[in-house]
């Protein structure tokens, strides 16, 4: 019955290994329950297998009865397509193959100890399920979505291994060479070139930040440009009103000297909203941040977005300022594409924004459709080229100790950032 046990403990572990590296295009709750629903209809089929031959045969037909569904689920559930598919399915293959020769090589290194091998199970598929949650699992997400070609050759490399490990060396006895040592070498080479992978995944990455952390730098020079270039519009008009105050002045004399007071508190009226018309908007005293408040609302008003805003900034700031205004872009401009995608009766964008005690940041914005959140809570991608906003925003809480939460409650989405 332990080799029964070991049987179905590895398919529950593979098929999680197969969950955390699906990139579903389905809500988390209904992603999970279809995952281990199959993962329960596989291990009963493995069982009944077990059951009415040997655990040889079991062992022969692993593949095609464990394998080949796990393949199908990924194709069924999986954002994704082709080439892709397969190097999750071979990824989650590796990590399990991991576990399982390292499992069995301390079990041999301990006489044979049942006790050993199940804590050695459970230690080792913790210990991977930390990393691939913690470390590998946003970094594949965010490759799938930047890197659209070459992934048949590294499919092709995985599937090398797979084929070695399932069909050429055929050995699942526990006291020879090749089970034992063998097939443990073998893993840790796979092993190391697949960090090989994940050091090329991570230059992908960086390189897709940088180039967009690039464009909002150019964005934010942008605004600032514009910015200056409004006040100094907004100066020359009230340079120039000032300069015809005496004669309107003289005018208000005139009509009060008339008698006509009302005419007079029209003449009055009608000057101050030439005057509010030029005054131009100053939503903060940082100046990178009151650019990019400016420049986005206005964006947004432009496309038909209504914007409330609440800002009370102090004059300095506990983190960078630039950094700070990568943030609010990337969150600004999300919210404004969100909206786009409404009727313009139901859009709009709420952003509140306070400097005491703490730096705290509330942006919300009606969104349609469904939003998937990943085991760490940020939302997902739905499409190539998106998702970099998000990344950033979870780097710079990540960098300054900030705390940031995404939500979507009653079709509205929220991003509250507590710094």
């Amino acid at each position: 019955m332990v080799e029964l046990f070991v049987v179905e403990y590895m398919t529950a572990l593979g098929m999680t290994m197969v969950l955390l590296f699906l990139d579903s295009r389905y809500s988390k709750k209904r992603t999970i329950l279809t995952v281990y629903g199959v993962t329960a209809l596989i291990m009963a089929v493995v069982a009944a297998i077990y059951l009415k031959f040997d655990f040889e045969a079991t062992l022969h037909i692993y593949s095609l009865v464990v394998h080949i569904p796990s393949l199908l689920l990924l194709l069924l559930l999986s954002r994704h397509r082709g080439w892709q598919v397969v190097f999750q399915m071979l990824s989650a293959i590796l990590f399990c193959s991991l576990t399982q020769q390292g499992a069995r090589l301390i079990f041999y290194m301990s006489d044979n100890k049942i006790w050993v091998l199940i804590l050695s199970y459970v230690v080792l598929s913790a210990v991977i399920i930390w990393f691939l949650i913690r470390f590998l699992r946003p970094l594949l997400l965010q490759t799938l979505l930047e890197l659209r070609r070459g992934w048949w050759l590294i499919c092709v490399v995985m599937a090398t291994y797979y084929i070695i490990i399932i069909y050429l060396i055929p050995d699942y006895s526990w006291n020879t060479w090749s089970s034992i040592v063998l097939k443990p070498v073998i893993s840790l080479l796979m092993a190391g070139v697949y960090c090989i992978m994940m050091f090329f995944f991570i230059s992908i990455r960086n390189e897709a930040e940088a180039r967009h952390n690039m464009q909002l730098s150019i964005f934010q020079l942008s605004a600032l440009q514009s910015r200056m270039e409004a006040v100094q519009a907004a100066e020359n008009a009230i340079r120039t009103e000032r300069h015809d105050l005496r004669h309107r002045i003289q005018t208000v004399i005139e009509l009060v000297a008339r008698g006509d007071r009302e005419a007079a508190l029209d003449f009055l009226d009608a000057a101050q909203k030439r005057l509010d018309m030029h005054k131009a908007i100053r939503w903060c005293r940082p100046p990178v941040l009151d650019a990019v408040f400016s420049s986005y609302f206005d964006q947004a008003e432009n496309q038909g977005i209504r914007v409330d805003a609440k800002i009370s900034l102090t004059d300095s700031l506990p983190v960078d300022e630039g950094e700070l205004a990568i943030v609010l872009s990337n969150a600004l401009e999300n919210a404004i594409h969100a909206n786009l995608a409404l009727p313009s009766d139901q859009r709009e964008i709420h952003c509140k924004m306070v400097g005491t005690p703490s730096i705290m940041l509330e942006i919300s914005n009606p969104c349609t459709g469904n939003i998937s959140f990943d085991i760490n809570g940020l939302p997902m991608a739905q499409r190539a080229g998106h998702g970099l906003g998000v990344q950033s925003i979870s780097a710079f809480c990540r960098k300054n100790g900030a705390v940031c939460q995404f939500d979507l409650t009653d079709g509205w989405f929220r991003l509250r950032l507590v710094l």
